[in-house]
């Protein structure tokens, strides 16, 4: 049975990496980026589809499933990083909460109802070690809270999802990305491993 995946900020970094390992695995995958341009750029290099989603903007999150189509994968790859106080840039934390917990909640709201009609779904929401208590919430700015956040989310979604539709957390460590930079110690393809591991989990 062919599986369509779903993979945010897709067009660059390690979401690239995550749909072009999709796409190798066979699965039908489709990139969402905010740009319309980067995001056809992207998918033409690897092979894939891409439509346009802006998560500051739920609302038309509707509009987009309908271009990609049902979906049985989730990746929740998109992110924001901002360095500011969260008490004196506060726009900066509103931006971090919706990209990286209200968007993916929403898409997740959107997309879940196909996936228990199916029996089938598999959900990976990116997170990081500065957003683990245990590593002491080291995220700048509103980072570390709003992945602190998507992990207790995903935890709780766990227990509330349908039958055979899976969600998972994880980590991909320090990768040379935009964000990364050039001294991390991974590439964008060992930072994609483990959600493409995730996002194929069998039964």
């Amino acid at each position: 049975m062919s599986r369509r995946a779903l993979v945010t900020g897709g067009n660059r970094g390690i979401g690239l990496a995550i749909a072009k390992g999709l796409a190798v695995a066979g699965l039908e995958v489709v990139i969402a980026a905010r740009g319309k341009a980067a995001g056809e750029t992207a998918a033409r290099a690897i092979g894939v589809r891409s439509i346009t989603l802006d998560l500051m903007h739920p609302e038309s999150f509707a509009m987009a499933r309908d271009g990609a189509g049902e979906i049985d994968v989730l990746v929740n790859n998109a992110g924001v990083l901002h360095d500011g106080s969260m008490l004196r840039a506060p726009e900066e934390f509103l931006e971090a909460m919706q990209v990286m917990v209200h968007a993916p909640y929403e898409l997740i709201r959107l997309l879940s109802p196909h996936m228990g009609a199916r029996g089938y779904g598999r959900i990976v929401n990116l997170s990081s070690g500065w957003g683990s208590f245990d590593e002491g919430l080291e995220g700048p700015g509103a980072y570390g809270t709003a992945k602190a956040a998507l992990n207790a989310m995903t935890l709780a979604l766990s227990r509330e999802l349908p039958g055979g539709v899976k969600i998972n957390a994880m980590c991909p460590g320090w990768v040379r990305t935009r964000r990364g930079g050039a001294d991390a110690t991974r590439s964008p393809g060992e930072g994609a491993d483990t959600a493409r591991w995730l996002a194929t989990l069998p039964e």
